[in-house]
C-alpha cells in the first residue's frame, strides 16, 4: 500500500508523453494536463522523477512543458516497450537500489505502460498506476490492460489520491502549494 512506503523510495517515471502520441490518443490533451500535475506534484514532494520517450530520433521528445516542469530529470530514449527491458533504463532506475515503488504515468496503457508494470511487478518493485494520467488509442484496451494489471498486484489510483497519500497530513510543507497544483490542474 503506497502509504506505507517512504516517499524516499517512490520514483515517477513518465512514459512517451511525446507530442506524436498526445495526439493519437483519445483525450490527449487531458492526459498531458493531468501528466504536468503529476510531476509539479513529485517535484514539490522532492521525488525522483525520469521521462522515457519511445524512438525520440524519429518521434520527437517528450512535450516541453512536462520536462519544464523537472528540467534536472533524466529522459532516457528507448526502443523496447517496457521501459524496464531497456538495460540502461533499468540499470539508472533500479540496480541503485533506491527504487522500490514506481509511479506510472504516460503513454499507451496497453503497450508501453502495461509492459513496464508488468516488468517492475516482476522485479519486486510496487507499482501505482496514475489512473488519469495514462492514455490510450482505444478506451476498451486500457480498460482490460488495468484490470489484468490490478489482478497482478498493481494500484491503479487517480493522482490526487496518491500524492494525498504521500502528504499524509495538512502539517506536511508541500500541503498548502499542493492544493493550490490540485485546484490549477482541476
Amino acid at each position: 500500500m503506497i502509504t506505507s512506503l517512504p516517499p524516499s523510495g517512490t520514483l515517477l517515471l513518465c512514459l512517451d508523453l511525446q507530442p506524436v502520441f498526445l495526439r493519437a490518443v483519445a483525450d490527449g490533451a487531458r492526459v498531458q494536463r493531468r501528466g504536468e500535475f503529476a510531476v509539479a506534484a513529485a517535484v514539490g514532494l522532492g521525488l525522483p522523477v525520469a521521462f522515457t520517450e519511445q524512438v525520440p530520433q524519429k518521434l520527437g521528445g517528450t512535450a516541453p512543458e512536462l520536462t519544464a516542469l523537472a528540467p534536472a530529470a533524466p529522459v532516457f530514449g528507448k526502443t523496447t516497450f517496457s521501459a524496464l527491458a531497456d538495460e540502461g533504463i533499468r540499470e539508472a532506475l533500479l540496480h541503485r537500489g533506491k527504487t522500490e515503488h514506481l509511479l506510472l504515468c504516460g503513454l499507451e496503457t496497453p503497450i508501453c505502460v502495461y509492459q513496464t508494470a508488468i516488468a517492475a511487478l516482476a522485479a519486486g518493485l510496487q507499482v501505482t498506476l496514475l489512473s488519469d494520467a495514462l492514455g490510450a488509442r482505444r478506451t476498451e484496451d486500457a480498460t482490460a490492460c488495468l484490470m489484468a494489471l490490478r489482478h497482478a498486484g498493481a494500484h491503479v489510483l487517480p493522482s490526487e489520491t496518491v500524492f494525498y497519500a504521500l502528504l499524509h497530513d495538512v502539517q506536511h510543507p508541500f500541503f498548502k502549494a499542493y492544493t493550490q497544483l490540485v485546484k490549477s490542474h482541476a
